[in-house]
């Protein structure tokens, strides 16, 4: 697979590259990865980062891997794996034969902290975790060493071989690097680097009972698979240090080097994997691929398309500080995307029957309608036209204001594609609610706007009665109803949009849609993009998702929330 070209040619990571390229560093080769941690599915900000590590390689004829760091078994699953793949996949990027697990290295890591502690370089610690937080210090004040630092090396790889061999209980025992309790940086302090943990891992089972620290195994597997940039996120800038001294303390020859750049921040929603566990796990979404989440499944199924993902990861570029990108520039990039690839069909969402009383009886016309009005290439479609129609209820108006145009009593509008009708009278309920007009048509203006047919001011869309298609429309919108929800309180949830999700259950389609595939995108002309829901869609139950309005009204609707 060609890796799609996905971020700016130029940013500091890429000026860092090139000094190394003129110096030879690493034989002039370029190697990065991409390194999910496997407890939850990958979301926006990932891809940032995937279109980056996997640019980067594409870029300077590099290769690019893609490692599971699997260090933890807490939350970690082959369903997370599996997403992971697929979403990657889906994004466009191909990693060929280069997948990896950190699980993979557990025997060469173990070994690793063998020799540390042969070096005198790590020791087993007897202090629980409340202790060592207490130990540690704070950044005014140093730390204070463990009682059980100056251990000897006999005696720590005898207590590191029966913590392997499960003689003790979680949380009793630890193996700490030895450094710096006095370090202003508070990650060199003795940092914890295995501890036990009697949890069957997804992959191992339960081979294992102790298990690396993430901080100790990431950088040991960069080095592993000859990873020359290591590029990740700012908040590991701090553990740079550490991963830097592990690695000169293991690691002969040429080494990783850590190159650290904004992570991605969006409004209106959340980027942080704890936080979106929450909305889960708490049911306040319907899971990873709720459309209203960050997740890329959650995207996907909404309609989105991968290269209007790529495309918004390059226009936000690459950064060495910490911002919020605003949630419109990621829905202008799709819609920008979506107008140039989806054919135009007409949809009406709340449905207003429109009785022709002058049509004849019985009669069906076709008009013929092209799919997209600036690309002939993608060709025509034939719409039945009959006595009875479905019209957008907000297409009328009883007491219209001043510049409403479209139809209302004594007005006539154009119905796209077809004739000319006029306002003639209309049928309420016992609720006075409008649910029925009656109008009249001109067969002298079929399909003929002007110069040559009567000028009108009002264009609306339609669907005939008989022939449409009953579906279900799904208005997704923002899923916090602030900028930044998390800044704002802990209590996150406090700042849900009420109005993230309308379900309209009424709705009609024309007919050409009844065998539209889950996954397939429309845009339904004068009202938004949709996608035709790949879970809920199934033969005979049309079920469409917006994915994002025509253009961007959050304005409007955040002031109503």
């Amino acid at each position: 697979m060609t890796q799609p070209q996905t971020v700016s040619p130029t940013d500091f990571i890429r000026e860092i590259i090139d000094d190394d390229l003129k110096t030879n560093k690493n034989d002039g080769s370029v190697a990065t990865r991409f390194p999910p941690e496997p407890n939850g599915y990958i979301h926006i900000g990932h891809a940032k980062s995937i279109c980056l590590n996997f640019g980067i390689a594409a870029q300077y004829g590099g290769k690019c891997n893609l490692r599971m760091d699997d260090t933890d078994p807490s939350g970690e699953s082959l369903e997370y794996v599996e997403s992971i793949i697929i979403d990657i996949r889906w994004l466009g990027f191909d990693w060929e034969d280069r997948m990896y697990f950190a699980s993979d290295y557990f025997e060469h890591l173990y070994k690793c902290a063998v020799q540390l502690i042969k070096a005198g370089r790590a020791y087993v610690c007897d202090l629980n975790a409340d202790e060592i937080r207490e130990y540690r210090g704070t950044f005014t004040e140093p730390g204070v060493e463990s009682p059980y630092r100056n251990r000897n090396v006999d005696e720590n790889l005898d207590l590191f071989e029966r913590m392997r061999g499960g003689e003790f209980e979680d949380g009793t025992h630890v193996l700490r690097a030895k450094i710096d309790m006095t370090s202003p940086n508070i990650v060199m302090r003795d940092p914890v680097i295995y501890r036990i943990k009697r949890e069957s891992h997804y992959r191992t089972g339960n081979k294992w009972v102790i298990y690396p620290m993430y901080d100790f195994a990431h950088c040991l597997s960069d080095a592993i698979e000859g990873i020359t940039h290591s590029i990740c996120t700012l908040e590991f800038e701090n553990n740079r240090p550490l991963y830097d001294w592990i690695v000169e303390q293991l690691v002969e020859g040429a080494r990783p080097k850590q190159i650290e750049f904004a992570r991605l921040n969006l409004s209106y929603t959340v980027i942080s994997k704890r936080v979106l566990i929450d909305l889960v796990e708490k049911k306040l979404v319907t899971g990873w691929n709720d459309p209203r989440m960050p997740t890329i499944a959650g995207m996907r199924r909404r309609g989105y398309t991968p290269e209007a993902i790529r495309n918004f990861c390059a226009q936000i570029g690459v950064a060495k500080n910490d911002n919020l990108i605003d949630m419109a520039l990621l829905e202008h990039c799709v819609r920008e995307d979506l107008n140039e690839r989806t054919p135009r069909v007409m949809g009406i969402l709340r449905p207003l029957r429109v009785v022709i009383d002058n049509y004849p009886e019985g009669q069906v016309e076709t008009f013929e309608c092209a799919n997209h009005p600036q690309r002939p290439e993608m060709g025509t479609r034939e719409l039945p036209f009959s006595r009875e129609l479905y019209i957008e209820r907000e297409d009328f108006n009883e007491d219209p204001p001043g510049k409403y145009k479209r139809l209302a009593p004594g007005r006539e509008v154009r119905l796209r594609n077809s004739y000319v009708i006029k306002y003639e009278s209309m049928v309420k309920d016992e609720k006075g609610e409008v649910i029925e007009l009656h109008c009249t048509y001109d067969p002298a203006t079929r399909n003929a706007p002007p110069p040559d047919g009567r000028k009108v001011k009002g264009v609306i869309h339609w669907v005939s009665a008989e022939h449409c298609v009953p579906a279900e429309v799904r208005l997704y919108d923002r899923l916090f109803r602030v900028q930044d929800p998390l800044s704002e309180s802990e209590e996150f949830t406090k700042y849900l949009n009420p109005g993230s999700l309308e379900v309209l259950d009424n709705c009609r389609v024309e007919s050409g849609l009844k065998g539209a595939q889950p996954g397939s995108r429309y845009q339904f002309e004068r009202l938004g993009y949709f996608c035709v829901d790949p879970e809920n869609s199934v033969p005979g139950s049309l079920v469409f998702n917006r994915i994002v309005p025509l253009r961007d009204t959050w304005g409007k609707i955040s002031g109503k929330v």
